[in-house]
């Protein structure tokens, strides 16, 4: 398990997790999912710009804006029949937007692992969440670059 580098807001998601007992977990990823932000609606006209993460088996979509200050912003959407999926998703925007593009990067790569849910789902679905978050570090990269 990775401790250096997790931004304050992915080790709070994190902590809370491994508070609960591995049921009240799942509760909590539920709770997340139910708070994944809609799409700005300049994305809702526009699913092109959105990239599909194919490590989930659900339709998972995201995408990440760079500001002029570096600043990242994520955005992603995952159906409402796909809770886990949306639960990921929402912890991953929640825990990355907001931070720089250089906090996003140095965000360990096994993050995913660390939350306590391996025992609650399968492995496919934390490859997905695993997968979300190297889509979200490519994009910060080229867009950081650019």
């Amino acid at each position: 398990m990775t401790e250096t580098a997790v931004p304050p807001a992915l080790a709070e998601i994190r902590d809370e997790f491994l508070e609960l007992e591995q049921q009240d977990r799942l509760m909590l990823l539920l709770e997340f999912a139910n708070e994944l932000p809609e799409l700005p609606e300049r994305f809702q006209d526009h699913p092109d710009l959105l990239e599909r993460v194919t490590e989930c088996q659900s339709p998972v979509y995201l995408f990440v804006e760079v500001d002029d200050e570096r600043v990242v912003h994520m955005h992603a959407t995952a159906p409402r029949e796909a809770p886990t999926t949306r639960g990921f998703a929402s912890i991953l925007v929640q825990g990355l937007s907001g931070l720089t593009a250089d906090e996003v990067l140095a965000t360990p790569d096994d993050y995913p692992q660390t939350i306590g849910l391996n025992e609650a789902v399968s492995p496919l679905r934390i490859r997905g969440m695993s997968g979300m978050l190297g889509r979200t570090k490519r994009q910060v990269r080229a867009k950081a670059a650019a």
